[in-house]
């Protein structure tokens, strides 16, 4: 559903000119004539239909600083721009400290407010990305940072909890791109060891000879080209945890120096005369059958017992498809702030699709695809039309996309004589088939007093042509006029096209 802005303003006549100048910009409005009204929907229920509030700092009553004092710090709250007709620096200062994002004069232009409110949403939008990916770097994420709400990942959550009370060993099973890092991370967030290092690594991406080096260090000398002394992942996880990903692909003789690790909290870096003891927490992932592993002898039996105390099965995403929607829009909101579109939601339509597809490259499949719609949409809201290769693997839907242009010989279209005297046989237009059985675009070749067009011109009908037919996508364009992007945006420049917005 798409959220409405909260117009707060005691001014009758001004409200109705905020609400017909928002409306002009694209957005649904709710408006209220006083303070107490404004806090009566954002401190209830309603506040989850609110993306943004314009709240007027001079009201009587209760006034526009009060509804920020009594908001500030709490979360879940619209982004709030405040007005006022007196515009001092400290009334700015004063509504800034108290929680409001940005400040107009009234009366407020409309190019004026919808810089602003862009802005506004923007920084909503990256916000909640933002403050993930800093308690992600600091070692605090938690569950609760987690999107993740439906019934397939409650039980996920809740042995996540219960794990991150005691430093007993967990393993994370689950397929590629399930999210079992986040889960990893989160667990250490709740645990008392957050905000310690969280040190990942991927057992299937280091070379075979440097494993060991890698994992428990070297001393200077130790074997050829160990030119100096190296820290292991191990020691560089002290205190904190230890995050090995597909632990399937550890190599046998790993698997017995990492035994010795978990049992006795000691290691043995190469070329060392004694061992060092290290604190560590150890998560482990993988999205391998372990069992069959230790079945065929890849994987040692008593060092699967020694990780798999804990197990925690993340389902995939086909088997939680009420996290899909939720997912979507968590995507999407980020997407569209970065690349500076206004996109308030995803149609009815868009979303059975993406409930429908069983999505086999799970979240991070999901993630790249709504990337792929906000960069292709040219509306407020993404639609079938935006997901053409996931409407193409789900019966029942289909993605219009706009027909190809016909092959075209590559000889001259004009084969007469060119002499003086043949202008009788000169074409007036070129000719452009659309497709079969579509009548044809002319690009004219002649002036109306008859003389031949210059070649700037007609490229500059061309390429005018091409992003009418291509929808304004830069990369198409440029790929069907045979032309490398930076050479279609110099010609849209000397040629004075601007590309669709």
């Amino acid at each position: 559903m798409v959220k409405s802005l909260l117009i707060v303003d005691d001014d009758p006549a001004q409200r109705r000119i905020l609400e017909e100048t928002i409306k002009r910009l694209g957005f649904d409005t709710k408006s209220v004539s006083s303070g107490e009204q404004a806090l009566q929907i954002l401190e209830g229920p309603g506040r989850a239909d609110v993306g943004l509030v314009l709240l007027d700092l001079v009201m009587d009553g209760v006034d526009g600083m009060t509804v920020l004092e009594k908001l500030n710090g709490k979360p879940g709250l619209p982004p709030i721009i405040v007005q006022t007709a007196h515009g001092s620096i400290d009334a700015a200062i004063n509504a800034m400290r108290a929680g409001a994002v940005d400040f107009v004069v009234k009366p407020a232009s409309p190019e004026r407010l919808d810089v602003s409110i862009k802005s506004a949403l923007k920084i909503e939008a990256l916000a909640g990305e933002i403050s993930r990916i800093k308690r992600k770097a600091e070692g605090t994420l938690s569950f609760d940072d987690l999107v993740a709400r439906g019934e397939g990942m409650e039980r996920v959550i809740s042995l996540g909890k219960r794990t991150a009370a005691s430093n007993i060993p967990v393993l994370i099973e689950g397929e590629s791109g399930v999210g079992k890092e986040l889960i990893a991370r989160a667990i250490q967030g709740e645990s008392e060891r957050s905000g310690k290092p969280f040190v990942v690594v991927n057992c299937g991406a280091i070379p075979e000879n440097l494993i060991e080096s890698t994992l428990f260090g070297h001393e200077k000398g130790s074997f050829t080209g160990a030119v100096d002394r190296r820290i292991g992942k191990f020691q560089e996880a002290d205190g904190g945890t230890l995050f090995l990903d597909e632990i399937g692909e550890l190599p046998l003789d790993a698997q017995v120096k990492l035994l010795r690790a978990l049992q006795e909290g000691e290691i043995d870096p190469v070329g060392s005369k004694k061992p060092i003891k290290v604190d560590f927490r150890l998560i482990s992932a993988t999205n391998r059958n372990m069992i069959q592993l230790v079945r065929e002898g890849k994987f040692r039996e008593d060092l699967y017992y020694r990780i798999n105390v804990f197990p925690i099965w993340v389902p995939p995403l086909r088997e939680r498809q009420g996290d899909v929607p939720e997912l979507a829009q968590h995507f999407m909101a980020r997407f569209a702030a970065e690349e500076g579109k206004r996109i308030n939601g995803i149609d009815d339509d868009a979303l059975r699709l993406l409930q429908a597809y069983p999505w086999p490259g799970n979240v991070r499949q999901l993630e790249n695809a709504v990337f792929r719609a906000v960069v292709l949409a040219d509306g407020p809201e993404l639609t079938v039309a935006e997901f053409p290769q996931i409407a193409a693997h789900v019966s029942g839907f289909e993605a219009a996309v706009p027909p190809a242009p016909a092959l075209v010989d590559k000889q001259p279209a004009f084969k007469g004589p060119a002499l003086l005297g043949a202008e009788g046989i000169i074409p007036q237009t070129m000719e452009i088939r659309a497709g079969s059985g579509e009548s044809a675009l002319g690009i004219p070749v002649v002036t109306e007093a008859g003389d031949i067009r210059s070649l700037d011109e007609i490229e500059a009908d061309m390429i005018r042509l091409a992003l009418g037919r291509y929808r304004g996508h830069m990369t198409e364009v440029a790929k069907r006029l045979k032309i490398g992007r930076s050479t279609l945006y110099r010609k849209m420049q000397e040629y004075g096209l601007e590309p669709r917005a």
